[in-house]
Protein backbone atom coordinates (compact mmCIF):
# COMPACT_ATOMS: atom_id res chain seq x y z
CA UNK A 1 0.00 0.00 0.00
CA UNK A 2 1.55 3.35 -1.00
CA UNK A 3 2.24 5.94 1.64
CA UNK A 4 2.84 9.59 0.88
CA UNK A 5 4.86 12.21 2.71
CA UNK A 6 5.24 16.00 2.56
CA UNK A 7 8.51 15.42 0.68
CA UNK A 8 6.32 14.66 -2.30
CA UNK A 9 7.58 11.09 -2.62
CA UNK A 10 5.65 7.83 -2.74
CA UNK A 11 6.96 4.83 -0.85
CA UNK A 12 5.63 1.48 -2.02
CA UNK A 13 6.07 -2.06 -0.87
CA UNK A 14 5.05 -4.20 -3.81
CA UNK A 15 3.16 -7.40 -3.08
CA UNK A 16 5.61 -9.14 -5.41
CA UNK A 17 8.48 -8.09 -3.15
CA UNK A 18 6.75 -9.02 0.10
CA UNK A 19 6.04 -12.71 -0.32
CA UNK A 20 6.52 -14.40 3.01
CA UNK A 21 8.60 -17.33 4.17
CA UNK A 22 9.79 -18.52 7.59
CA UNK A 23 13.05 -17.08 8.84
CA UNK A 24 15.63 -19.78 8.25
CA UNK A 25 17.88 -21.17 10.94
CA UNK A 26 20.84 -20.22 8.76
CA UNK A 27 19.78 -16.59 9.06
CA UNK A 28 20.01 -16.88 12.83
CA UNK A 29 23.49 -18.36 12.53
CA UNK A 30 24.73 -15.23 10.81
CA UNK A 31 24.38 -16.50 7.24
CA UNK A 32 22.30 -14.26 5.02
CA UNK A 33 19.61 -16.34 3.25
CA UNK A 34 19.47 -13.99 0.28
CA UNK A 35 20.98 -10.84 -1.16
CA UNK A 36 17.96 -9.06 -2.55
CA UNK A 37 16.72 -5.98 -0.75
CA UNK A 38 13.22 -7.32 -1.39
CA UNK A 39 11.96 -8.45 2.03
CA UNK A 40 10.59 -5.72 4.24
CA UNK A 41 9.52 -4.92 7.77
CA UNK A 42 6.26 -2.98 8.06
CA UNK A 43 5.74 -0.53 10.90
CA UNK A 44 1.99 -0.05 10.71
CA UNK A 45 0.29 2.92 12.41
CA UNK A 46 2.23 2.83 15.68
CA UNK A 47 0.89 5.25 18.31
CA UNK A 48 1.93 5.71 21.95
CA UNK A 49 -0.08 7.61 24.56
CA UNK A 50 1.21 8.06 28.12
CA UNK A 51 -0.99 9.62 30.81
CA UNK A 52 -3.44 10.62 28.06
CA UNK A 53 -0.67 12.56 26.34
CA UNK A 54 0.14 11.48 22.77
CA UNK A 55 3.86 10.80 22.37
CA UNK A 56 3.82 9.46 18.80
CA UNK A 57 0.86 9.22 16.46
CA UNK A 58 0.13 6.98 13.50
CA UNK A 59 3.74 6.20 12.48
CA UNK A 60 3.97 3.94 9.41
CA UNK A 61 7.19 2.95 7.66
CA UNK A 62 8.38 0.26 5.24
CA UNK A 63 11.95 -0.88 5.94
CA UNK A 64 13.55 -3.01 3.22
CA UNK A 65 16.42 -5.36 3.94
CA UNK A 66 19.84 -3.95 3.22
CA UNK A 67 18.66 -0.38 3.84
CA UNK A 68 19.68 2.03 6.59
CA UNK A 69 16.91 4.41 7.62
CA UNK A 70 17.65 7.17 10.13
CA UNK A 71 15.09 8.93 12.31
CA UNK A 72 15.75 12.56 13.17
CA UNK A 73 13.68 15.08 15.04
CA UNK A 74 13.77 17.64 17.84
CA UNK A 75 13.98 16.66 21.50
CA UNK A 76 10.66 15.20 22.65
CA UNK A 77 9.66 14.17 19.13
CA UNK A 78 9.19 10.53 20.17
CA UNK A 79 12.20 8.98 18.44
CA UNK A 80 13.35 6.72 21.27
CA UNK A 81 9.73 6.04 22.25
CA UNK A 82 9.15 4.62 18.78
CA UNK A 83 12.06 2.21 19.24
CA UNK A 84 10.73 1.20 22.68
CA UNK A 85 7.33 0.53 21.13
CA UNK A 86 8.89 -1.66 18.45
CA UNK A 87 10.67 -3.58 21.21
CA UNK A 88 7.40 -4.02 23.10
CA UNK A 89 8.62 -2.01 26.09
CA UNK A 90 5.74 0.50 26.11
CA UNK A 91 2.00 -0.01 25.46
CA UNK A 92 1.12 1.04 21.93
CA UNK A 93 -1.43 0.82 19.17
CA UNK A 94 -0.50 -0.50 15.75
CA UNK A 95 1.78 -3.39 14.86
CA UNK A 96 5.07 -4.42 13.32
CA UNK A 97 5.36 -7.37 10.93
CA UNK A 98 7.94 -8.88 8.63
CA UNK A 99 7.48 -10.07 5.05
CA UNK A 100 10.27 -12.42 3.92
CA UNK A 101 10.90 -12.76 0.21
CA UNK A 102 10.08 -16.44 -0.41
CA UNK A 103 7.46 -18.92 0.74
CA UNK A 104 3.72 -18.83 1.41
CA UNK A 105 2.01 -15.47 1.73
CA UNK A 106 2.01 -14.84 5.48
CA UNK A 107 3.36 -12.29 7.93
CA UNK A 108 5.84 -12.93 10.71
CA UNK A 109 7.10 -11.09 13.75
CA UNK A 110 10.61 -9.85 12.98
CA UNK A 111 13.68 -10.87 14.95
CA UNK A 112 14.89 -7.55 16.39
CA UNK A 113 18.38 -6.57 17.49
CA UNK A 114 18.91 -3.47 19.63
CA UNK A 115 21.86 -1.25 20.50
CA UNK A 116 21.12 1.30 23.25
CA UNK A 117 22.75 4.68 23.58
CA UNK A 118 24.64 3.51 26.66
CA UNK A 119 24.91 0.62 29.12
CA UNK A 120 24.59 1.22 32.85
CA UNK A 121 27.02 -0.99 34.79
CA UNK A 122 29.62 -0.92 37.55
CA UNK A 123 32.88 0.04 35.87
CA UNK A 124 34.86 -1.44 38.75
CA UNK A 125 33.29 -4.86 38.33
CA UNK A 126 35.48 -7.70 36.96
CA UNK A 127 32.65 -8.51 34.52
CA UNK A 128 34.12 -9.14 31.05
CA UNK A 129 32.83 -8.99 27.49
CA UNK A 130 32.74 -12.79 27.47
CA UNK A 131 30.64 -12.73 30.66
CA UNK A 132 28.22 -10.27 29.03
CA UNK A 133 27.63 -12.67 26.14
CA UNK A 134 27.27 -15.62 28.51
CA UNK A 135 24.65 -13.94 30.69
CA UNK A 136 22.76 -12.61 27.65
CA UNK A 137 22.69 -15.82 25.62
CA UNK A 138 22.24 -18.48 28.32
CA UNK A 139 20.84 -18.93 31.81
CA UNK A 140 23.85 -20.94 32.92
CA UNK A 141 25.69 -19.21 35.81
CA UNK A 142 28.79 -17.35 34.66
CA UNK A 143 30.51 -18.29 37.93
CA UNK A 144 30.36 -21.94 36.80
CA UNK A 145 32.16 -21.18 33.59
CA UNK A 146 29.19 -20.68 31.28
CA UNK A 147 27.97 -23.10 28.65
CA UNK A 148 30.40 -24.60 26.14
CA UNK A 149 30.26 -22.91 22.78
CA UNK A 150 29.26 -19.44 24.03
CA UNK A 151 32.83 -18.16 23.72
CA UNK A 152 32.96 -19.33 20.10
CA UNK A 153 29.67 -17.58 19.35
CA UNK A 154 30.87 -14.43 21.10
CA UNK A 155 34.23 -14.50 19.29
CA UNK A 156 32.54 -14.81 15.89
CA UNK A 157 30.10 -11.98 16.64
CA UNK A 158 32.90 -9.74 17.87
CA UNK A 159 34.97 -10.51 14.79
CA UNK A 160 32.12 -9.23 12.61
CA UNK A 161 32.47 -5.80 14.26
CA UNK A 162 36.28 -5.82 14.33
CA UNK A 163 36.40 -6.38 18.10
CA UNK A 164 37.55 -9.99 18.49
CA UNK A 165 40.45 -8.88 20.69
CA UNK A 166 37.98 -7.52 23.28
CA UNK A 167 36.56 -10.92 24.24
CA UNK A 168 38.31 -11.10 27.63
CA UNK A 169 38.47 -7.35 28.29
CA UNK A 170 36.67 -6.04 31.36
CA UNK A 171 33.68 -3.89 30.45
CA UNK A 172 34.96 -1.08 32.65
CA UNK A 173 38.15 -0.84 30.59
CA UNK A 174 36.41 -0.38 27.25
CA UNK A 175 36.30 2.98 25.53
CA UNK A 176 32.93 4.36 24.48
CA UNK A 177 33.44 3.24 20.89
CA UNK A 178 34.62 -0.23 21.93
CA UNK A 179 31.60 -0.71 24.19
CA UNK A 180 29.20 0.26 21.40
CA UNK A 181 30.83 -2.24 19.05
CA UNK A 182 30.48 -4.94 21.72
CA UNK A 183 26.78 -4.09 22.09
CA UNK A 184 26.45 -4.16 18.31
CA UNK A 185 28.00 -7.64 18.21
CA UNK A 186 25.61 -8.80 20.93
CA UNK A 187 22.63 -7.42 18.98
CA UNK A 188 23.62 -9.63 16.03
CA UNK A 189 23.26 -12.82 18.10
CA UNK A 190 21.02 -14.22 16.73
CA UNK A 191 21.13 -12.32 13.46
CA UNK A 192 18.05 -10.06 13.34
CA UNK A 193 15.71 -9.06 10.55
CA UNK A 194 15.59 -5.53 11.97
CA UNK A 195 18.44 -3.77 13.79
CA UNK A 196 17.51 -0.81 16.01
CA UNK A 197 20.22 1.70 16.94
CA UNK A 198 19.35 4.37 19.52
CA UNK A 199 21.87 7.21 19.15
CA UNK A 200 24.71 4.68 18.99
CA UNK A 201 27.53 7.18 18.46
CA UNK A 202 26.54 9.71 21.12
CA UNK A 203 29.62 10.63 23.14
CA UNK A 204 32.02 8.77 20.84
CA UNK A 205 34.98 10.57 19.29
CA UNK A 206 35.21 11.13 15.54
CA UNK A 207 37.39 8.07 14.71
CA UNK A 208 35.05 5.89 16.76
CA UNK A 209 31.99 7.29 14.97
CA UNK A 210 33.57 6.72 11.56
CA UNK A 211 34.44 3.11 12.44
CA UNK A 212 30.96 2.39 13.83
CA UNK A 213 29.24 3.78 10.75
CA UNK A 214 31.54 1.85 8.44
CA UNK A 215 30.90 -1.43 10.28
CA UNK A 216 27.11 -0.95 10.24
CA UNK A 217 27.21 -0.18 6.52
CA UNK A 218 29.21 -3.33 5.86
CA UNK A 219 26.94 -5.49 8.02
CA UNK A 220 23.70 -4.34 6.43
CA UNK A 221 24.98 -5.28 3.00
CA UNK A 222 26.62 -8.51 4.12
CA UNK A 223 23.57 -9.81 5.99
CA UNK A 224 20.73 -7.89 4.31
CA UNK A 225 19.81 -6.18 7.57
CA UNK A 226 17.09 -3.57 7.81
CA UNK A 227 18.61 -0.89 10.05
CA UNK A 228 16.58 1.79 11.82
CA UNK A 229 18.76 4.34 13.61
CA UNK A 230 17.95 7.34 15.80
CA UNK A 231 20.62 10.01 15.56
CA UNK A 232 21.39 13.71 16.00
CA UNK A 233 24.60 13.43 13.97
CA UNK A 234 23.32 15.23 10.88
CA UNK A 235 26.67 15.30 9.12
CA UNK A 236 27.26 11.59 9.61
CA UNK A 237 23.78 10.39 8.68
CA UNK A 238 23.85 12.39 5.45
CA UNK A 239 26.59 10.03 4.30
CA UNK A 240 25.46 6.65 5.60
CA UNK A 241 21.65 6.74 5.33
CA UNK A 242 19.57 5.51 2.42
CA UNK A 243 16.54 7.33 3.78
CA UNK A 244 15.85 9.82 6.56
CA UNK A 245 12.59 10.07 8.49
CA UNK A 246 11.83 13.46 10.03
CA UNK A 247 9.70 12.63 13.07
CA UNK A 248 7.92 15.16 15.25
CA UNK A 249 5.32 12.98 16.99
CA UNK A 250 4.14 12.14 13.48
CA UNK A 251 6.12 11.38 10.34
CA UNK A 252 6.60 14.84 8.86
CA UNK A 253 8.77 13.86 5.93
CA UNK A 254 10.46 10.77 4.48
CA UNK A 255 13.02 10.86 1.70
CA UNK A 256 16.65 10.76 0.69
CA UNK A 257 19.16 12.66 2.83
CA UNK A 258 19.14 15.48 0.29
CA UNK A 259 15.34 15.72 0.28
CA UNK A 260 14.94 15.76 4.05
CA UNK A 261 17.92 17.93 5.03
CA UNK A 262 16.88 20.52 2.44
CA UNK A 263 13.23 20.42 3.56
CA UNK A 264 12.10 23.80 5.00
CA UNK A 265 10.08 22.12 7.79
CA UNK A 266 13.17 20.20 8.89
CA UNK A 267 15.40 23.29 8.94
CA UNK A 268 12.78 25.31 10.79
CA UNK A 269 12.30 22.61 13.47
CA UNK A 270 16.03 22.45 14.18
CA UNK A 271 16.57 26.19 13.95
CA UNK A 272 19.48 25.48 11.65
CA UNK A 273 20.42 26.71 8.24
CA UNK A 274 21.74 23.33 7.17
CA UNK A 275 21.50 21.83 3.72
CA UNK A 276 22.47 18.49 2.30
CA UNK A 277 25.48 20.09 0.61
CA UNK A 278 26.69 21.57 3.91
CA UNK A 279 26.16 18.28 5.69
CA UNK A 280 28.20 16.51 3.01
CA UNK A 281 31.02 19.01 3.38
CA UNK A 282 31.14 18.50 7.16
CA UNK A 283 30.72 14.72 7.14
CA UNK A 284 33.44 12.10 7.68
CA UNK A 285 34.46 10.32 4.52
CA UNK A 286 33.70 6.78 5.73
CA UNK A 287 30.12 6.66 4.39
CA UNK A 288 28.92 3.75 2.36
CA UNK A 289 31.07 0.79 1.43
Amino acid sequence: MPTSSPCGKISTCSARLCLSRPVSSDHHKGIAPHQCGECCTHIDRISVTLDRHPIIEDVSLHLHCGELTTIVGPNGAGKSTLLRALLGEVPHAGRIHFHPVFGPDREESPVIGYVPQSLDFDRFSPFSVSDLFATSLTRFPVALGGRPGVRQVARAALASVKAEDLLDRRLGRLSGGELQRVLLALSLTPLPNLLLLDEPVSGIDLPGRELFYRIVSELRHQFDLSVLMVSHDLAGIAQVSDRIVFLNRRVVCVGSPREVLDNPDFRHAFGLDISFQKAEENAPSNGRP
